[in-house]
């Protein structure tokens, strides 16, 4: 393979850093552009910063040309010709992040020109639109499992046997932890405690406790939730979904029992069933605004 320009290489790393806002976004773009797909998931994407997982993937490509030749290619040629960003506009700062990505691009083709030819062959033009034809379908795949889960979600919300539907509500949120791929684990019994659940996300382990009653949880509820945190490892957070909310007595109580979960209540719930916001995309926002002021409970409406 001809040597591509340092310019070049460090050109494509900044591109694919910008172009998507979140981690599992831009491996699902990779992922649909390449053919060997299988070394994309030798790279640690949940715990590496964006930028280290674009520039480690881009230099075992040019590392084994032998092997990556043509998926080297195929990503430049694809990005180069990347043209819609209206995805960054439902993130913070969209004008910054959408110049700074449309900046990347053409950073991209100013440097890689003189390598590639930016012809518009039929061929080519197909190809870039296959692979976001690609990554369409696998999202109106996902937007079905949604519905699905929405149908299941709404046939709890008529249960009138409060028990019965306290169990089903945790079988719902496993299903519903498994479809945003967060690892999660039933519920269980340790050391006479009741665990609703358990999931991973961004590094942490988290305990689920999921509350249906008819009232919203006050903070007995919560110190009890917090205790059962306290006796994990330091990593391990909580988030407590109550249906009904919580009372305002949430954010009356300094108590580092409370700095260890987040609070999530049903309208929180609909807008992920909804597909107005992402779970994960949730999570994060939830996590990095108690990191920011110490607020355990930033609802979606004031995102």
């Amino acid at each position: 393979m001809k040597k591509l320009s340092p310019n070049a290489i460090q050109a494509l790393k900044e591109a694919l850093t910008h172009i998507y806002w979140r981690k599992q976004d831009l491996r699902s773009f990779i992922y649909h552009t390449v053919e060997n797909k299988l070394f994309i998931s030798t790279i640690d994407w949940d715990n590496n910063r964006k930028a280290e997982s674009a520039g480690i993937l881009v230099e075992r490509m040019i590392e084994r040309p032998d092997l990556y030749e043509k998926d080297l290619l195929n990503l430049f040629d694809v990005t180069m010709h990347f043209d819609d960003f209206s995805h960054l506009k439902q993130w913070d700062d969209p004008e910054t992040k959408i110049t700074r990505a449309k900046n990347a691009v053409d950073a991209l083709r100013r440097h890689a020109k003189g390598y590639f030819q930016l012809k518009e062959e039929k061929e080519k033009v197909e190809a870039r639109r296959s692979v976001f034809a690609s990554m369409q379908k696998e999202k109106e795949s996902f937007s079905n499992m949604i519905d699905v889960l929405k149908s299941d979600f709404m046939r709890l919300v008529v249960e009138k046997n409060a028990q019965k539907r306290g169990f089903a509500f945790e079988k719902f949120l496993n299903s519903l932890f498994v479809l945003f791929d967060l690892e999660p684990k039933e519920s269980f019994r340790i050391a006479g405690e009741q665990i609703d659940g358990a999931f991973s996300f961004d590094g942490n382990d988290f305990l689920l406790e999921a509350k249906w009653q008819e009232k919203p949880i006050d903070l007995s509820d919560l110190f009890s939730f917090g205790g059962k945190i306290d006796g994990r490892l330091k990593l391990t957070l909580g988030l407590i979904i109550s249906m009904n909310g919580f009372t305002e007595s949430y954010n009356e109580s300094n108590s580092s029992l409370l700095k260890a979960m987040l609070l999530m209540d049903g309208t929180d719930l609909m807008a992920v069933l909804e597909g107005r916001i992402d779970l994960k995309d949730m999570l994060f926002r939830k996590r990095r605004h108690a990191s920011d002021t110490g607020d355990i409970f930033f609802k979606f409406g004031d995102m």
